[in-house]
Protein backbone atom coordinates (compact mmCIF):
# COMPACT_ATOMS: atom_id res chain seq x y z
CA UNK A 1 0.00 0.00 0.00
CA UNK A 2 1.08 3.63 -0.87
CA UNK A 3 -0.05 6.00 1.15
CA UNK A 4 -0.13 9.98 1.16
CA UNK A 5 -0.68 11.77 4.05
CA UNK A 6 -1.79 14.89 5.85
CA UNK A 7 0.29 15.74 8.94
CA UNK A 8 -1.50 18.12 10.95
CA UNK A 9 -4.37 16.60 12.89
CA UNK A 10 -4.10 13.39 10.79
CA UNK A 11 -0.49 11.69 11.86
CA UNK A 12 0.14 14.39 14.78
CA UNK A 13 -2.70 15.42 17.36
CA UNK A 14 -1.58 19.28 16.49
CA UNK A 15 -4.81 20.61 16.61
CA UNK A 16 -4.64 21.72 20.61
CA UNK A 17 -1.60 23.67 19.25
CA UNK A 18 -2.85 25.25 16.51
CA UNK A 19 -6.11 26.53 18.20
CA UNK A 20 -3.79 27.78 21.24
CA UNK A 21 -1.78 29.35 18.67
CA UNK A 22 -5.26 31.02 16.47
CA UNK A 23 -6.50 32.42 20.06
CA UNK A 24 -3.31 34.27 20.87
CA UNK A 25 -2.80 35.65 17.55
CA UNK A 26 -7.08 36.49 18.05
CA UNK A 27 -6.65 37.95 21.00
CA UNK A 28 -3.56 40.10 19.40
CA UNK A 29 -5.46 41.28 16.99
CA UNK A 30 -8.75 42.33 18.63
CA UNK A 31 -7.94 42.61 22.30
CA UNK A 32 -10.45 39.56 23.26
CA UNK A 33 -10.25 36.46 23.52
CA UNK A 34 -12.38 34.01 21.01
CA UNK A 35 -14.89 31.09 21.36
CA UNK A 36 -12.41 27.92 21.20
CA UNK A 37 -15.36 25.73 19.62
CA UNK A 38 -15.89 27.98 16.72
CA UNK A 39 -12.48 28.87 16.15
CA UNK A 40 -11.95 24.84 16.12
CA UNK A 41 -14.56 24.15 13.81
CA UNK A 42 -13.02 26.78 11.24
CA UNK A 43 -9.34 25.84 11.95
CA UNK A 44 -10.52 22.29 10.87
CA UNK A 45 -11.91 23.80 7.03
CA UNK A 46 -8.70 26.27 7.00
CA UNK A 47 -6.41 28.59 9.02
CA UNK A 48 -7.28 30.90 5.79
CA UNK A 49 -11.02 30.65 6.57
CA UNK A 50 -10.90 30.86 10.17
CA UNK A 51 -8.39 34.38 9.48
CA UNK A 52 -11.07 35.42 7.46
CA UNK A 53 -13.92 34.48 9.26
CA UNK A 54 -12.90 36.35 12.63
CA UNK A 55 -11.55 39.36 11.01
CA UNK A 56 -7.88 38.47 11.29
CA UNK A 57 -5.33 40.05 9.01
CA UNK A 58 -3.27 38.13 6.61
CA UNK A 59 -0.59 39.99 8.53
CA UNK A 60 -0.83 38.18 11.47
CA UNK A 61 -0.14 35.03 9.16
CA UNK A 62 3.64 34.85 10.52
CA UNK A 63 3.30 35.02 14.01
CA UNK A 64 0.37 32.38 14.07
CA UNK A 65 3.28 30.25 12.14
CA UNK A 66 5.67 30.79 14.63
CA UNK A 67 3.89 30.21 17.73
CA UNK A 68 1.98 26.65 16.03
CA UNK A 69 5.91 25.90 15.58
CA UNK A 70 6.96 26.42 18.89
CA UNK A 71 3.91 25.41 20.72
CA UNK A 72 3.61 21.58 18.42
CA UNK A 73 7.10 20.52 19.11
CA UNK A 74 6.49 21.58 22.84
CA UNK A 75 3.83 19.24 22.76
CA UNK A 76 1.99 17.45 19.78
CA UNK A 77 2.38 13.57 19.83
CA UNK A 78 1.31 11.13 16.84
CA UNK A 79 -1.95 9.43 17.29
CA UNK A 80 -1.87 6.07 18.99
CA UNK A 81 -1.39 3.11 16.35
CA UNK A 82 0.29 5.19 13.82
CA UNK A 83 3.67 3.85 13.64
CA UNK A 84 1.72 0.14 12.70
CA UNK A 85 0.13 2.02 9.72
CA UNK A 86 3.48 3.50 8.73
CA UNK A 87 5.59 0.32 8.85
CA UNK A 88 3.32 -1.66 7.39
CA UNK A 89 3.25 0.47 4.46
CA UNK A 90 5.39 0.24 0.99
CA UNK A 91 5.53 4.18 0.70
CA UNK A 92 4.54 6.81 2.50
CA UNK A 93 4.43 10.28 1.25
CA UNK A 94 3.11 14.03 3.17
CA UNK A 95 1.80 17.22 1.71
CA UNK A 96 1.67 19.56 4.43
CA UNK A 97 1.12 23.39 4.93
CA UNK A 98 3.60 22.98 7.27
CA UNK A 99 7.31 23.82 6.18
CA UNK A 100 9.68 20.69 5.42
CA UNK A 101 11.97 21.82 8.54
CA UNK A 102 8.94 22.01 11.21
CA UNK A 103 7.68 18.75 9.62
CA UNK A 104 11.22 17.21 9.69
CA UNK A 105 11.78 18.45 13.09
CA UNK A 106 8.43 16.71 14.44
CA UNK A 107 8.67 13.13 12.30
CA UNK A 108 12.36 13.50 13.75
CA UNK A 109 11.59 13.99 17.77
CA UNK A 110 8.95 11.17 17.22
CA UNK A 111 10.96 9.01 16.12
CA UNK A 112 8.84 8.87 12.64
CA UNK A 113 10.83 10.71 10.23
CA UNK A 114 12.52 7.10 8.50
CA UNK A 115 9.04 6.00 7.46
CA UNK A 116 8.41 8.86 5.10
CA UNK A 117 10.06 8.73 1.10
CA UNK A 118 9.43 12.74 0.70
CA UNK A 119 7.65 15.44 2.07
CA UNK A 120 6.34 17.96 0.21
CA UNK A 121 5.48 21.95 1.33
CA UNK A 122 4.12 24.85 -0.52
CA UNK A 123 6.27 26.92 1.31
CA UNK A 124 9.37 24.79 0.34
CA UNK A 125 8.16 23.21 -2.81
CA UNK A 126 6.09 25.76 -4.87
CA UNK A 127 3.00 24.22 -5.23
CA UNK A 128 -0.22 26.14 -4.41
CA UNK A 129 -1.77 24.95 -1.27
CA UNK A 130 -4.52 22.04 -1.25
CA UNK A 131 -7.07 21.53 -2.38
CA UNK A 132 -4.86 22.63 -5.27
CA UNK A 133 -3.88 18.94 -7.36
CA UNK A 134 -0.28 19.94 -8.03
CA UNK A 135 1.39 18.30 -5.14
CA UNK A 136 -0.50 15.35 -5.04
CA UNK A 137 -0.17 15.10 -8.51
CA UNK A 138 3.42 15.07 -8.67
CA UNK A 139 3.66 12.30 -6.01
CA UNK A 140 1.12 10.37 -7.22
CA UNK A 141 3.04 10.27 -10.87
CA UNK A 142 6.13 9.80 -8.88
CA UNK A 143 4.96 6.70 -6.57
CA UNK A 144 1.46 4.98 -8.17
CA UNK A 145 -0.42 5.92 -4.72
CA UNK A 146 -3.09 4.45 -3.73
CA UNK A 147 -4.47 6.00 -0.73
CA UNK A 148 -4.84 9.36 0.59
CA UNK A 149 -5.63 9.90 4.32
CA UNK A 150 -6.35 13.44 5.89
CA UNK A 151 -8.81 14.97 8.38
CA UNK A 152 -10.39 18.11 6.19
CA UNK A 153 -12.15 18.06 2.81
CA UNK A 154 -8.72 19.95 1.34
CA UNK A 155 -6.66 16.78 2.15
CA UNK A 156 -8.93 14.93 0.02
CA UNK A 157 -10.39 16.51 -2.77
CA UNK A 158 -7.12 16.64 -4.94
CA UNK A 159 -6.37 12.76 -4.37
CA UNK A 160 -10.02 12.12 -5.76
CA UNK A 161 -9.10 14.33 -8.57
CA UNK A 162 -5.88 12.19 -9.90
CA UNK A 163 -7.58 9.28 -8.79
CA UNK A 164 -6.56 7.66 -5.40
CA UNK A 165 -8.73 6.55 -2.85
CA UNK A 166 -9.54 8.77 0.31
CA UNK A 167 -9.70 7.68 4.07
CA UNK A 168 -10.82 10.07 6.42
CA UNK A 169 -9.26 10.67 10.13
CA UNK A 170 -11.75 11.66 12.98
CA UNK A 171 -13.71 13.84 10.45
CA UNK A 172 -17.42 12.14 9.83
CA UNK A 173 -18.66 14.85 7.71
CA UNK A 174 -16.55 15.08 4.67
CA UNK A 175 -17.05 12.79 1.67
CA UNK A 176 -14.25 10.23 1.56
CA UNK A 177 -14.18 5.96 0.39
CA UNK A 178 -13.60 5.50 3.98
CA UNK A 179 -13.86 6.89 7.42
CA UNK A 180 -11.94 6.17 10.59
CA UNK A 181 -11.54 7.32 14.17
CA UNK A 182 -8.51 5.43 14.97
CA UNK A 183 -5.01 3.88 13.85
CA UNK A 184 -5.86 0.06 14.41
CA UNK A 185 -4.34 -2.96 12.80
CA UNK A 186 -7.22 -3.86 11.07
CA UNK A 187 -7.04 -0.75 8.83
CA UNK A 188 -3.80 -2.38 7.22
CA UNK A 189 -6.13 -5.25 5.50
CA UNK A 190 -8.71 -2.39 4.33
CA UNK A 191 -6.07 -0.04 2.88
CA UNK A 192 -4.66 -3.11 1.16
Amino acid sequence: MKLLWDLDGTIFDTYPAILESFCAVHEEAHGRSVDKVEALRWLKKTSKEAFKYFGISEDYRERFKELDHARAEAGSPPFEGIKTILAAADVNVIVTHRTKLSTKELLSKWGLLQYFDEIVSPDDDGYPRKPDVGAYRYLHDKYNLDWAIGDRALDLIPAKAVGMKTCAFQNADIEADLHIEKYTDDLIEKLK
